[in-house]
């Protein structure tokens, strides 16, 4: 190869003073140039202008590989560094606008679903449009074999959790003397059973790490009571009793744990309520109007990922228009 290179280097040097080159040498001293520089010994054997251009060829085509590495490693630090969050109930309303919203913080989302799914692709596809990525999990929160199948599904694909977010709920309402056991229990089961065994299993990955945010939806009623909701009212006051619990427990292990009390948020739940109710429920709010799921899922984003909440733990924040004050 030197030979040829050689050869070739003397050609393209006599050819250029009469104004005449060959490609063909042109080319393979180029591509020479490129893999190495010209040594000593080498740059006796070939003229100085070759010698020059070889070098400064070498020089040019060593610099954009290292700018390519940098590129790549910089690329794939990014996505290897890139938070890892569950949010359960994903498919839809709140719980639907908190993962896309983290998949637009370019979060890797779990966007877990008990039948839903359907719409819970539509958002998983839709967290990975918007330049995140997601991982797709069914699992009734209620079952703790679930919860278990959950964890180790993103344990498998991802390797870990910085970030919960309880979201799931369900509704069985009716006046406490008609409520059946079966729609007290379901309640609790899903609501508050489902966030301790949630919790209990993200708390033994973060630990491990040192660090951890865990952000609980609980609900204004879990506040203040209402009528017609026993069930719901006591599961969402116990998430917050045991959102102030972990926070405790796990402060030393560097883990956060908060809650989040909507109250009337527009939701497809609310969009059905005739007029009048929901005129009845706007004019016990001080603002005036119902909240957003944009404006709940813009607090979790706070919590989970911004470094200025590293300091809260432990508290219920109440995003309710005014009504809990």
């Amino acid at each position: 190869m030197a030979t040829t290179t050689t050869r070739c280097a003397l050609r393209v040097a006599a050819s250029s003073t009469s104004g005449r080159a060959t490609a063909g040498c042109s080319a393979k001293v180029a591509k020479a140039a490129a893999r190495a520089p010209v040594t000593a010994s080498r740059a006796a054997t070939l003229p100085k202008q070759f010698t020059q251009s070889a070098n400064v060829l070498f020089a040019e085509n060593k610099a954009f590989a290292a700018t390519r590495a940098a590129r790549f490693t910089t690329t794939s630090a990014a996505e290897e560094d890139a938070p890892v969050v569950i949010v359960t109930g994903a498919s839809r309303g709140i719980g639907k606008d908190i993962a896309l919203e983290l998949g637009a913080a370019g979060c890797k989302v779990v966007v877990n679903y008990a039948s839903s799914a359907g719409p819970a692709e539509e958002v998983a596809n839709a967290v990975r449009e918007s330049g995140g990525d997601a991982l797709l999990v069914q699992g009734d929160m209620s079952k703790l074999d679930d919860v278990t199948a959950l964890f180790k599904a993103v344990v498998a694909e991802w390797g870990r959790v910085d970030v919960l977010v309880n979201n799931a709920g369900i509704t069985r309402d009716g006046l406490m003397l008609r409520m059946k056991p079966t729609a007290w229990q379901e309640v609790i089961d899903v609501n508050l059973s489902g966030v301790f065994y949630t919790s209990q299993a993200a708390v033994k990955l973060m630990s491990k790490k040192r660090k951890g945010r865990i952000i609980n939806i609980a609900s204004v009623v879990g506040v203040l009571g209402n009528a017609g909701q026993a069930n719901y009212s006591a599961a969402k006051a116990g998430v917050i009793g045991l959102t102030k619990t972990v926070a405790r427990e796990f402060a030393s292990r560097n883990i956060t744990c908060n809650a989040i009390a909507p109250g009337y948020i527009e939701t497809e739940m609310t969009a059905v309520l005739p007029e009048e109710v929901q005129q009845k429920i706007i004019a016990n709010v001080p603002l005036s109007r119902m909240g957003q799921t944009s404006e709940i899922a813009g607090l979790v984003k706070y919590l989970a990922l911004d470094p200025s909440s590293s300091y809260i733990t432990g508290q219920c924040i109440s995003i309710d228009g005014g009504m809990a004050m």
